[in-house]
């Protein structure tokens, strides 16, 4: 009886795969369309999304190189106007500094020249030599102060660029929350739960408890 039956099944599943061929072949091509679909819409995805590189290296060359560019660079271009305002405030106390101290080493030097010159005039005849030389003194140090002003008014707006370029690239959208809440620890105690998620949508919040 095998013997006589064994035939038949092989006719019928030689039958039987002649018929579903067509079947099969549908359905891998239907998976293959569904696939490149798939992959399709992930890279559409991906450049819908996609974002230019922002690079601090070159926000910080730009103010480098001239004080403000880097910030026109990161599109704050209302900070353009504070970072000139910083640097000329600076520069115009420094010449400042500078005119009043070359004055007032000037009239010493010339007191002391001509103490024995009975036709000279003193140009600060209310200041004695010891004025002049506190008031030479006090202005070479408001001009060393002044330039350190003005050096760290252009490394602040070197730094601002780099730093707010770096800023750029972080996702500040809604995605990022926070929830404090009370919360049971290990079903016994009552503490308190605060939980961070990064992206409340898709992912469950991260807990941690506090008792």
């Amino acid at each position: 009886m095998c013997l006589f039956i064994l035939p038949a099944i092989n006719s019928y599943a030689q039958k039987d795969t002649t018929v579903n061929k067509p079947v099969r072949d549908s359905l891998l091509r239907r998976n293959a369309v569904a696939e490149k679909d798939t992959a399709q819409s992930a890279v559409d995805t991906l450049l819908a999304n996609y974002k230019p590189l922002h690079s601090p290296r070159k926000a910080a060359f730009y103010s480098a190189v001239l004080p403000g560019l880097g910030q026109i660079y990161n599109r704050d271009y209302w900070k353009v106007p504070l970072v000139y305002a910083a640097l000329g405030v600076s520069t115009g106390v420094f010449i400042w500094n500078m005119d009043k101290y070359k004055e007032f080493r000037d009239a010493y030097r010339i007191r002391v020249a001509n103490q024995n010159n009975p036709e000279y005039k003193d140009k600060y005849p209310l200041y004695t030599d010891g004025d002049l030389r506190y008031l030479r003194d006090a202005y070479r140090q408001y001009v060393d102060y002044s330039v350190l002003v003005f050096v760290a008014a252009y490394a602040l707006n070197i730094v601002d660029a780099t730093v707010f370029a770096h800023l750029r690239q972080f996702d500040i959208s809604n995605d990022l929350s926070m929830r404090i809440g009370p919360r049971l620890i290990n079903n016994r105690t009552l503490g308190i739960g605060v939980n961070i998620s990064l992206s409340p949508r898709k992912n469950k919040p991260q807990g941690l408890a506090i008792r």
